[in-house]
């Protein structure tokens, strides 16, 4: 079979890369070793997603039902039901991308896919049966794995990593969570919605050490009042696993063992690279690609988390279509600049564009206009006060250069605030914009006019 595109790898970058160029009339085959969708639908964002929306649904009734006027006789839950739905979930939504690729009319092959040569993919499936493909153009989207502590490796029991934690056939009375990163976080948040007793160990001073820090110090006194159990500049100093569970030596404010059950490693990833041709690497073992998104190797390209951060599914995604146009159009590709990130515990945490400290860093002239969730009716309204909306304006011009918050539905709000640097919009925009009333999104508003002394409601 002679392809224009080969795309090895059907995760967001694999499977938008396949269908974009499709779109574009060019015959295309995706290799996935898996299923569709990769690991952020199979084995990530969604299922995970589905997970944390069962916590809160069940976290919401179990202790504040009251306060909403509701009462049960005997709340419970089924935890082999809570895991079956999101896995659910993740089928019905790889389900889809296999229609979408069946509608582009896609060629979607399984097996693991390795570049035998320039313009040539062999394609092994699981029966062990092998097949040879050509291809003018290949397309490396092979993604990321979870990446083992040293000295510590997983072992699908007592040790696991994200993967396995999605799909656990039974609840664990105790974990410790290693890095509070996003995936770290979430998982912190679901467990401990469900009565898990939760550690979560950070080396970094807080957790979700990218954020802004005061989202982060927020964040850190909401998952103390749930009781999880935050360690922050906290290194873990040896660790060892036995039949029982784990032992895990830390040193921060304290010397201590902690001792648990289950051990989730979210301590980061590790690139998932292709068999066959080698390409040239990144110092941090990512592959290395040119301003078209083009390897080492001539008429071999790779998008998505592969090529390293951000490791994001929407970053991917476009990476994988500037790619594709860049391939097979006159389009000039683009490298990502500015991107949102989002946590999706509660309350959530999202940004976008710079922090506070990184505008210092830079020796930058700003203003900072922050308006919190208590001051907000429709906060009140749904019942979630927790935290705020801040956003850091340049001066003299005003113009936003970044957006932070952490709140309810801070996920949903930040595309606002995405738009709007996208657009180089200034202090003055946002505040002619009229937002809704009531809505969280008020908060935006309010926060804009603080920094610049013109806010009514605080």
């Amino acid at each position: 079979m002679s392809y224009d595109l080969i795309v090895i790898g059907g995760g967001p970058a694999g499977y938008v890369a396949a269908i974009r160029a499709a779109q574009l009339g060019k015959k295309v085959a995706c290799v996935e070793k898996e299923r569709a969708g990769g690991t952020c639908l199979n084995w990530g964002c969604i299922p995970t997603k589905s997970l944390l929306r069962n916590a809160e649904l069940y976290h919401l009734m179990k202790h504040r039902a009251a306060e909403f006027g509701l009462s049960f006789d005997n709340l419970r839950y089924d935890w082999k039901q809570v895991i079956q739905r999101s896995r659910e979930v993740a089928d019905k939504n790889a389900a889809g991308i296999e229609y979408l690729f069946k509608k582009n009319k896609v060629d979607y092959l399984r097996g693991e896919g390795a570049v035998e040569r320039a313009g040539v993919v062999l394609v092994k499936s699981a029966e062990g049966k092998s097949q040879k493909i050509e291809g003018a153009k290949i397309l490396l989207a092979t993604g990321v794995v979870s990446r083992p502590m040293p000295n510590f490796p997983f072992n699908g029991r007592t040790v696991i990593g994200s993967r396995e934690a999605l799909a656990l056939a039974q609840q664990p009375r105790e974990i410790i969570i290693i890095g509070a990163g996003a995936i770290g976080v979430e998982f912190a948040y679901f467990f401990n919605a469900f009565g898990t007793k939760v550690t979560l160990v950070e080396m970094m001073p807080n957790i979700l050490p990218l954020e802004d820090t005061e989202v982060s110090q927020t964040l850190e006194k909401a998952f103390a009042k749930q009781g999880i159990k935050v360690l922050a500049g906290t290194k873990v100093v040896g660790a060892e696993a036995h039949p029982q569970g784990v032992n895990i030596k830390v040193e921060g404010k304290k010397a201590e063992t902690l001792t648990a059950e289950l051990c989730l490693v979210a301590i980061g990833v590790q690139p998932l690279l292709p068999g066959g041709l080698p390409v040239k690497l990144t110092p941090r073992g990512f592959i290395e690609t040119d301003a078209r998104y083009q390897t080492s190797v001539p008429g071999v390209f790779a998008a998505g988390d592969i090529t390293g951060p951000p490791l994001l599914a929407h970053t991917a995604s476009y990476e994988a279509i500037q790619a594709v146009e860049g391939m097979f159009t006159n389009h000039t590709p683009r490298k990502i600049t500015t991107f949102p990130s989002c946590t999706y515990c509660q309350p959530q945490a999202a940004s976008v564009g710079l922090t506070e400290r990184a505008a210092k860093e830079q020796g930058l002239k700003f203003k900072v206009g922050k308006f919190p969730f208590s001051a907000s009716g429709k906060a009140r309204a749904v019942g979630i006060v927790d935290g705020f909306v801040k956003l850091i304006f340049g001066e003299p011009y005003g113009e936003l250069l970044g957006a932070h918050i952490v709140g309810a539905e801070a996920t949903e709000m930040i595309a606002e605030l995405g738009l709007a640097l996208t657009l180089e919009a200034t202090h003055e925009e946002i505040e002619a914009t009229i937002h809704a009333h009531p809505t969280l999104s008020e908060a935006v508003h309010e926060a804009t006019g603080q920094a610049f002394g013109s806010a009514i409601h605080i």
